[in-house]
């Protein structure tokens, strides 16, 4: 019997540490180049979407680190996330070019960087590679540090400011 689309999403969201632990041996065994990167994608907007597809040409395989709600919370605040942890993995999960998506519990996803030894390590072009949690890991084993530069005006920070003022604007009307 073929998995479903859903089965096949959800086979990309890794919770068990023994499934991730194999998944890894399999792409060293294979030689692939693993690209990482991590955050929070509360509301999906253009700019992931660019900045997902390009970190994925980096590679042969992208693992995407997404915060779960709590670490969301510690990090921006109780009002955050918007969507819940499982929402945000499965809308991440249902883009051809993300392979894989681990949810880590952390503020920094340090310690999932530190088991998966990614070749390639990615964020936004609003950090200096230097600064990026996971950069002395990555490149002590020779791997790259890579920034991709952001879509201008699009944040989810943004878009909540731009969905509030909207509300206001027509609470005024009635």
């Amino acid at each position: 019997m073929s998995k479903t689309d859903l089965e096949v999403l959800q086979a990309k969201i890794i919770t068990d540490p023994v499934v991730l632990d194999r998944l890894i041996a399999v792409w060293k065994f294979k030689e692939n180049k693993i690209v990482f990167t991590n955050g929070c994608f509360d509301l999906i907007h253009r700019g992931h979407v660019e900045y997902l597809a390009k970190a994925s040409a980096l590679g042969d395989v992208l693992v995407v680190g997404l915060n779960t709600d709590a670490s969301v919370r510690s990090i921006k605040g109780r009002s955050r996330p918007l969507q819940d942890e499982y929402s945000r993995a499965l809308i991440l999960a249902a883009m051809r070019f993300v392979d894989y998506v681990v949810l880590f519990d952390e503020d920094t996803p340090e310690n999932l960087i530190r088991k998966i030894q990614p070749d390639v390590l990615v964020k936004g072009g609003d950090y200096k590679p230097s600064e990026i949690v996971g950069y002395d890991i990555v490149t002590a084993k020779g791997g790259k540090v890579v920034t991709i530069e952001l879509v201008e005006n699009f944040s989810t920070t943004r878009l909540i400011k731009k969905i509030r003022k909207s509300s206001k604007k027509k609470l005024k009307l009635f």
